[in-house]
């Protein structure tokens, strides 16, 4: 059961950190513990009711706290980013969304690298012992151990693009959304989305009759990349009228273009999964192979400035246009 909405946020602390939404990229790159994630909470916060919001938090399973502006209940649009950052890996999580032969080789290459890894250390460590048991222990604990470390190990110490890039374009749409249009968007802020959507998963449970027909925006890994695109869901690929409205927001923009994937294979693994009229959107780099990559590294350190304004103009667009309403 979820506790009664707080109708207001109250920050805890005196002196504003965020004075604008870029400031999260240097104020808060690592939103990984339960410290870091609530002062991250109470300086958003503050900063969308300066914008002219009312924000409150919702908890969910696991821990999960999802800051909310606006009301959930009345609102037509969702805009959602995910706020918690990963783990640093050795490897970074490459994404073809586009393309089903590299993206399923490259998640078994990845699953056979774990698993066969962790089986030569507990192969070695037998033959070394002359003890099978201890060889499938061994295997186990590495096994475990690494799955550990990829969901809940050391912090990543950078995260521009995952996510910073679709926090700070969810507050800059929230700084820039006409008056007149605010009580038609609710903008969430979801918390473990690196653990599994636990997040999102918890914000559908609070609000099941809400979200059957509100248009979901979710921005995930939106700062690199020249070719930014929607993945609609099964169910909103199906709506002629939804996807018309949503193809109002496409085209190109100098040396951006952001195309709405329609048909053909296509899997983007976060939170818009959990609405049944859900849009991932993500840049992709790459020209005739679209991919995402350095995320869940140290070498996720790009947030282009031109990607953020050409969504927020983009989204306001198609929330303001006619044809939506």
């Amino acid at each position: 059961m979820y506790p009664e909405r707080k109708p207001e946020w109250k920050s805890e602390r005196r002196d504003p950190v965020l004075t604008r939404p870029m400031d999260v990229l240097e104020q808060f790159p690592v939103r990984k513990s339960k410290t870091r994630k609530r002062e991250f909470r109470q300086e958003a916060a503050r900063l969308l009711e300066s914008y002219g919001y009312t924000c409150h938090e919702e908890r969910g399973s696991m821990g999960a706290v999802n800051l909310v502006a606006g009301d959930p209940e009345r609102a037509k649009y969702l805009i959602t980013a995910h706020y918690d950052t990963c783990a640093r890996m050795l490897v970074p999580n490459f994404i073809t969304p586009c393309n089903a032969a590299i993206y399923l080789l490259y998640q078994l290459v990845l699953v056979l690298g774990i698993v066969g890894g962790s089986a030569l250390l507990g192969i070695g460590a037998g033959i070394l012992t002359g003890s099978p048991g201890v060889g499938e222990l061994v295997y186990l604990v590495c096994l475990f151990g690494i799955l550990y470390l990829m969901m809940a190990g050391p912090a990543n110490p950078t995260n521009a693009n995952d996510n910073t890039s679709g926090v700070v374009t969810l507050l800059e749409i929230a700084r820039t959304l006409p008056e007149n249009r605010r009580e038609q968007v609710c903008f969430v802020l979801f918390d473990l989305e690196e653990l599994g959507l636990v997040g999102s998963a918890s914000y559908k449970k609070a609000h099941p009759k809400a979200i059957r027909n509100q248009l979901a925006l979710n921005l995930d890994c939106v700062g690199d990349g020249e070719t930014i695109m929607l993945f609609p869901t099964g169910k909103l690929k199906r709506s002629p009228e939804k996807l018309a409205h949503l193809r109002t927001c496409c085209g190109s923009f100098g040396t951006r273009r952001i195309l709405l994937r329609e048909k053909g294979f296509s899997v983007y693994p976060s939170d818009q999964y959990q609405f049944p009229y859900g849009v991932g959107i993500c840049a992709l780099r790459g020209k005739r192979i679209l991919y995402l990559s350095r995320i869940h590294t140290a070498k996720d350190t790009t947030l282009n400035p031109t990607n953020i304004n050409i969504l927020r103009a983009a989204l306001i667009t198609l929330i303001t246009c006619p044809q939506g309403e």
